[in-house]
């Protein structure tokens, strides 16, 4: 069960009481509403419930079971789609920023995000992310390139043949879908971590 504080509470909390079964739940519930009645304090009923373990989140992790029954720790819906908002102001490619400043700030970000979340066992989650924030930084490469000209001559000074630096100069316009082409195996993971871009998943 769960139990949070009203929101305009300058006192407020959330906690989790875990019990065997869901009359346990229904029980402990009644008693602190009694508990917290007589303290004058407030049970948001909009958040607490007796519930799953499974089915409920709690404070941006969640509980999920593998084949074998192993209970382990994921990131819930909520706190990855807060990342993928904040990783996406960051990485516009509206903001006129450099490379490098953008770089920066994401990997101050990335460090913080993963110091609180990274303890989850869901790493094909995380490798998801991690692949599609480096399609961002391959586009906001790309965007900074603009003419056709600088790409080709960027992609060449990074390994590319005259031939792919073509195929991709051809699009310069279509940043997003190039970002997943040929210029993956450019500006790879191995770039992005001398650029000092963390990894999300690090098992």
């Amino acid at each position: 069960m769960d139990r949070g504080e009203g929101p305009k509470d300058p006192w407020s909390d959330d906690g989790r009481v875990l019990v065997r079964s869901r009359r346990a739940g229904e029980r402990v519930m009644r008693h602190l509403h009694r508990l917290y009645g007589k303290l004058h304090l407030g049970i948001n009923e909009a958040k607490s419930a007796v519930a799953s373990a499974h089915r409920r989140d709690f404070q941006g992790f969640g509980l999920w079971s593998s084949a074998g029954k192993t209970v382990r720790l994921r990131v819930s819906k909520k706190a990855l789609e807060r990342m993928g908002d904040r990783v996406r102001e960051i990485t516009s490619r509206n903001r006129g920023r450099s490379t490098e400043s953008v770089a920066e700030e994401l990997r101050r970000y990335l460090l913080g995000w993963r110091g609180y979340s990274g303890i989850v066992d869901t790493n094909g989650v995380l490798a998801k992310q991690d692949e599609w924030i480096r399609r961002r930084l391959r586009a906001i490469h790309q965007k900074q390139w603009k003419r056709g000209r600088t790409t080709f001559r960027e992609l060449c000074v990074r390994g590319a043949s005259k031939r792919v630096a073509a195929e991709v100069t051809g699009h310069t316009q279509s940043w997003w879908r190039t970002a997943k082409g040929v210029i993956h195996h450019i500006l790879n993971n191995s770039y992005f971590d001398q650029m000092g871009i963390p990894r999300l998943d690090t098992k």
